[in-house]
């Protein structure tokens, strides 16, 4: 599949962004391992949470879902029983990694696989910490997938672990084998990263420590179910922001998103670029639900800056869109301490980089970064390299393109939204969808 963008367009209205995708991973989880039944609303329907709702389902936890909204009943913290086959994520590394620290305390073994992209993912950093909790756990000889579990049923001891690079998935596949560790597990961070495993523990009345870097939990307790709402994806609405920044006289109104401060640097950043951004709050945070708000974004010009270090891991990603803005803005956008990036779906920092000159911008990588030199946008083709972030940001490039801008490789957009197109060409943009033999 590729899309394929016509110049010009500009981006006005409302819309609703589909549901959080880390959040519905983690809704799943939690509400499969509660006492009673979980419901949930928003659940974003794409192959990466579909994928992690096929695995509950083997494990043996009871999942109806209709459209958006899905009944969990909840098995209990010992209810899950031993799937019959592999559990196959797909795409989704977020799913792959915090079921493996679910599943390391069970009494069965389990086998986890993933795709071709997935399979070359470096799982050396839940590998080793799971292993110092009692966890036995094997991958590949590089690191990378399948995953095999055997079980360690009452084996897992409490540890204190300083992260050494800040990662939301790396802390919740650690949170979660601590559920069923003797003691306390502790978890230190170098930067925040998204706390959203934290809180919808506490949601689900699970105790849980916060203080400054540390996170830290005691296993034995149980989880009692609940409600949860799914707000709208940042990361999803991420794309749109930066539409209507460079679209002209674009002006979006984007209903509903989370907008958790752990979460939203790529609002602080695309405002110190000199972006019109305002954040309506929607509903309070309470319980340990999330803080949702409605984003309204209106164009403007933005400008070149030196994107702060300390904000990388709350916009870790969200960086395919930037370097959409950071391509529009004038001056240099230089970013550092990013190095995470170039262990995504894709290596985003060099795929990025060569998409940015296929479409007439200058563009340099560095061993953890990128500068970016803004200026006119030709168009051309891009390769997405298979990833999804990359083709819906290369796709946003056409607003401001002189001639069309074509991304291939866009059958991934589907693991986090599948709607892109549709919902991109009711806003304004110039967009066809084309399947290709």
């Amino acid at each position: 599949m590729r899309f394929a963008v016509r110049p010009g367009g500009t981006l006005r209205g409302s819309a609703a962004m589909p549901g959080d995708k880390s959040l519905s991973h983690r809704a799943l989880i939690l509400g499969a391992i509660a006492d009673g039944v979980t419901r949930v609303e928003g659940f974003l329907e794409a192959q990466d949470t579909l994928a992690t709702l096929g695995a509950m389902r083997a494990l043996g936890v009871g999942v109806e879902r209709s459209g958006a909204t899905l009944r969990i009943d909840g098995v209990g913290r010992d209810g899950l029983t031993r799937p019959e086959g592999a559990l196959d994520f797909g795409n989704s590394g977020t799913g792959l990694r915090l079921v493996a620290g679910l599943l390391a305390g069970q009494a069965f073994p389990t086998r986890l696989i993933g795709d071709e992209s997935l399979s070359r993912r470096p799982m050396g950093r839940i590998r080793e910490p799971l292993r110092a909790m009692g966890a036995r756990i094997r991958t590949s000889e590089g690191g990378t997938p399948p995953l095999q579990m055997e079980g360690a049923k009452n084996l897992l001891t409490g540890i204190d672990y300083e992260m050494p690079v800040a990662s939301a998935q790396v802390k919740s596949c650690l949170l979660l084998a601590g559920l069923y560790a003797k003691g306390v597990t502790r978890v230190r961070e170098p930067a925040p990263s998204r706390d959203h495993t934290e809180r919808m523990l506490a949601s689900f009345d699970y105790p849980v420590e916060r203080a400054g870097s540390c996170v830290a939990l005691e296993g034995g307790h149980r989880l009692r179910a609940r409600a949860i709402r799914v707000p709208g994806d940042l990361s999803s609405a991420a794309f749109f922001m930066v539409g209507a920044l460079i679209g002209r006289d674009s002006a979006l109104r984007l209903e509903g998103v989370g907008v958790n401060p752990t979460r939203s640097g790529v609002i602080r950043i695309l405002r110190d670029m000199g972006g019109r951004i305002a954040v309506h709050p929607a509903r309070d945070a309470a319980a340990g639900e999330e803080p949702v708000g409605d984003l309204v974004v209106h164009a403007g010009e933005l400008r070149g800056i030196d994107i702060a270090p300390e904000l990388v891991p709350l916009a870790i990603d969200e960086f395919p869109a930037l370097c959409i803005a950071a391509a529009c803005a004038s001056g240099v956008t230089r970013v550092r301490g990013a190095a995470e990036l170039r262990v995504k779906e894709s290596d985003r920092l060099e795929a990025m980089a060569r998409g940015l000159r296929a479409i007439g911008v200058e563009a340099r990588t560095v061993a953890d970064g990128i500068d970016i030199h803004g200026g006119a946008i030709e168009g051309g083709t891009v390769d997405s390299s298979g990833d999804h972030r990359i083709a819906m940001a290369f796709a946003m490039a056409g607003l401001r393109s002189r001639e069309p801008v074509v991304v291939e490789d866009c059958a991934n957009v589907a693991t986090s939204f599948p709607c892109f197109a549709g919902t991109a060409a009711a806003l304004g943009l110039r967009i066809s969808q084309e399947e290709r033999g």
